[in-house]
């Protein structure tokens, strides 16, 4: 059965592409960035911009300023409901008004906002070691990840296809490691890149942990999306300043200063370099719309649509990270290897391939014996209620006798 998307979900898609786009490509614009940071000892001469828990903490005010949005959303809720009392005089209309909106302040949402902390910091920490492009492509791991855990909490069944998805993902994720490693041992960087790629791993099973906790949360529990995000940054501000920072100040480095994180270094540097500044408030700008709409994709369609789309940048980040290096400017940006740069295409081919495979977009069931064993691709129809609120209730893409039961049944409509 063809599925179709309504308009403002495909605007949703979009904005969470050309948003996460940004958000990588100025993150790592950051991290080459050199400027003089603290006017005293070694941090005052221009250093690279190395501090990936304070790219943490942009991140949680970013997010945090979704809460605006809210609270525009719900005085504007309220207002409508008021003029749809005043205007009705229908007793059954003011019956089913909501009585109370539900308090913002929800401790449940410090789960996942740990996890994005864990995350987004291990990833940061390793994209200081890798190119823009690869760390994208090594973001791809996450669905081998949301897959075994949505197995496991989410009590959804993998099928073969799912199966060979995450298979050809893990050969994409080896080829595109081996190519970034030995390009990396022409520059005697390669063990640095080796830590990197660990790290992003690392990070993308937090990262696929929150996805799946945050689904359960918009979902099950009807929170808005802005909500999520919201508070997910003001825990994360909280947690940041209060203990990560702080206990990160004190821990010795080889970092100019000698400290792990200096963030006082870091504003320094910020007041010092204009591009600096540029790409920090853009990175801030683009987190706020790039979780607002990621969530709101995960509330209109499922965690499965989000990490497709989230995928389909990757191309688009190499692309335009090229294009910085080569018309721009070579100290930003990274080049095409001709001695490596086709293993990693063909990595990248691999994680296309398997990511289609994994979400049921390329089917398998013709081949002889797994016909049988692919089944239904499992997925989420998205159904109008008499609400108006969208819930998933049913499984799409059904093959056979499967889609001609729900195309008899005139309340299973595809949105």
């Amino acid at each position: 059965m063809a599925r179709y998307l309504t308009g403002f979900q495909v605007l949703l898609a979009i904005g969470m592409l050309i948003t996460g786009t940004i958000n990588t490509i100025s993150k790592k614009i950051q991290n080459d960035c050199e400027a003089p940071g603290y006017p005293s000892g070694t941090t005052r001469k221009p250093h690279k911009f190395d501090h990936p828990w304070f790219q943490t903490g942009i991140m949680f005010i970013g997010e945090a300023t979704c809460l605006i949005g809210l609270f525009i959303a719900r005085c504007r809720s309220r207002r409508l409901d008021r003029d749809l009392v005043l205007i009705s005089d229908h007793s059954d209309i003011q019956d089913h008004l909501p009585l109370y909106q539900r308090r913002v302040f929800q401790w449940i949402l410090v789960f996942p906002t740990l996890c994005d902390l864990i995350g987004t910091s291990l990833s940061g920490i390793g994209l200081l070691y890798v190119h823009a492009s690869v760390w994208q492509m090594l973001r791809g791991s996450i669905i081998v990840f949301t897959g075994i855990f949505s197995r496991i909490f989410l009590k959804r069944h993998l099928k073969v296809f799912h199966w060979f998805g995450i298979l050809i993902t893990v050969i994409g994720l080896i080829l595109v490691g081996i190519s970034s490693v030995l390009q990396a041992e022409h520059t005697s960087s390669s063990s640095q890149t080796i830590i990197g790629i660990i790290l992003i791993l690392a990070s993308q099973i937090a990262s696929a942990t929150q996805m799946v906790v945050e689904e359960l949360f918009v979902k099950k529990r009807e929170f808005h999306p802005l909500q999520v995000v919201g508070l997910e940054g003001c825990f994360g501000v909280f947690i940041l300043c209060a203990a990560v920072l702080p206990a990160m100040y004190y821990i010795p480095s080889s970092n100019p200063g000698g400290r792990y994180e200096d963030s006082l270094d870091a504003l320094y540097q910020i007041s010092n370099s204009g591009t600096l500044l540029t790409f920090v408030l853009l990175y801030l700008v683009s987190i706020a719309f790039y979780n607002y709409f990621g969530l709101s994709v995960t509330k209109s369609l499922t965690a499965v649509h989000r990490t497709l789309i989230d995928a389909c940048r990757t191309i688009l980040v190499w692309v335009l990270d090229l294009l910085v290096y080569y018309a721009i400017s070579d100290s930003f940006g990274e080049a095409f290897s001709s001695s490596y740069g086709l293993l990693q295409i063909d990595g990248f081919a691999f994680l296309t391939v398997g990511t289609l495979l994994y979400y049921g977009v390329l089917d398998i069931s013709w081949i002889p014996r797994l016909n049988t064993w692919c089944g239904a691709v499992e997925d989420i129809v998205i159904i109008p209620v008499n609400d108006g609120v969208v819930n998933d209730g049913i499984q799409g893409r059904y093959r056979g006798s499967e889609q001609e039961r729900l195309l008899d049944n005139p309340n299973n409509q595809i949105t």
